[in-house]
């Protein structure tokens, strides 16, 4: 009797110990949640931005977030993305380079059944599964009319961004869908309408140049689809001593642009609050590794392919009259930095 109550109660301590072990299995830490984010580059003060929010946040939510840039290079971009799904990212959240052939990284994130999120730029003919941006059409619609509100007759120069930017299409259109009104009135005339290779100043610079010497220097307006391209318009301007006369449009809300509104030389930019931009995008990332259902309100737009769930953020016009209450406000930029080479009174 006395064995089997010995037996019984050797027995009965490995089942408890075979209790407490699969109990300690199924309570054991969770594998941590691994995003990949997939940059065109970080050569812009912007996309740093975009970044370390993203970073952030992704962070504060235990996830661990993968970064690669690719410098403008498609081809770079496309092995990065591969590199980053072969780390066993969870999501892959990519800011296209080129909006076309990016579709090939939405195929090999699929193939290793991974979901994608286009941030800011949509990449088109894929079956990308998500998007996250600003409304790019009010972009290019607000830069228009703040243009047109301000010198409504004369030449206009209309500078392109990179033609490789799906953005780039969309602020163009959204600038033409402002200006043609007043083109078939006559009150206003494209002497000039140029694609900035790579978004880049110097491009933007030689465009604005070309159009200063064939119209002899009678421009009254520049359509400039970012700060950075806004500044190289304003270097060909301040050549012929014409920087603060001629109305320049803006994107991004750069500190160099915020300086240059106050100043006087670029006349407004459209401010996108960026930490709003990678909070959304690193809630979507966050809830779609832990397989959560999405509860968003979204957006259906095209992009040649199919329709495409898409968060889309209303951005900001500033200009020298609501700087303070909106870059300066919102901590974007120092109030210090901003008015950094205006007389102190």
């Amino acid at each position: 009797m006395k064995r089997t109550i010995r037996t019984l109660a050797y027995a009965s301590s490995l089942v408890s110990l075979a209790l407490t072990s699969a109990i300690g299995f199924s309570q054991a830490t969770p594998k941590k949640i691994k995003i990949g984010l997939s940059l065109d580059t970080l050569k812009e003060e912007r996309w740093q931005r975009d970044r370390d929010l993203f970073v952030a946040r992704a962070k504060e939510m235990g996830a661990e977030v993968l970064v690669q840039a690719a410098n403008g290079n498609d081809t770079l971009q496309n092995s990065q993305a591969e590199n980053l799904l072969t780390q066993g990212v969870d999501v892959l959240v990519v800011v296209p380079h080129n909006g076309v052939t990016s579709a090939a990284i939405v195929k090999a994130a699929h193939k290793a059944g991974k979901k994608v999120i286009a941030y800011d730029r949509l990449i088109r003919n894929s079956d990308v599964d998500y998007y996250v941006s600003f409304d790019n059409l009010e972009v290019g619609h607000m830069q228009a009319k703040y243009l047109l509100e301000k010198a409504p007759k004369g030449n206009y120069v209309v500078i392109g961004g990179s033609p490789t930017d799906n953005n780039a299409h969309l602020y163009h259109q959204g600038q033409m869908e402002i200006l043609q009104p007043a083109i078939d009135k006559g009150d206003i005339k494209i002497v000039a309408d140029q694609w900035a290779k790579e978004w880049q100043a110097s491009e933007a610079l030689k465009h604005t140049e070309n159009a200063l010497t064939k119209n002899k220097n009678d421009i009254v307006a520049i359509v400039a689809p970012n700060d950075g391209t806004a500044g190289g318009a304003i270097s060909a301007l301040k050549q012929q001593k014409l920087a603060g006369k001629v109305f320049v449009s803006g994107q991004d809300a750069e500190l160099a642009a915020c300086q240059r509104i106050v100043e006087g030389t670029q006349s407004m930019t459209v401010y996108k609050p960026i930490k709003i931009l990678a909070t959304k995008a690193a809630d979507l990332a966050v809830a779609i590794a832990k397989g959560e259902t999405i509860n968003e309100n979204f957006t259906k737009l095209n992009n040649g392919k199919i329709d495409v769930k898409s968060i889309l953020i209303t951005p900001v016009q500033v200009d020298k009259s609501n700087m303070d209450s909106t870059v300066i406000s919102d901590g974007y930029h120092a109030k210090k930095d901003v008015y950094k080479n205006m007389p102190k009174s």
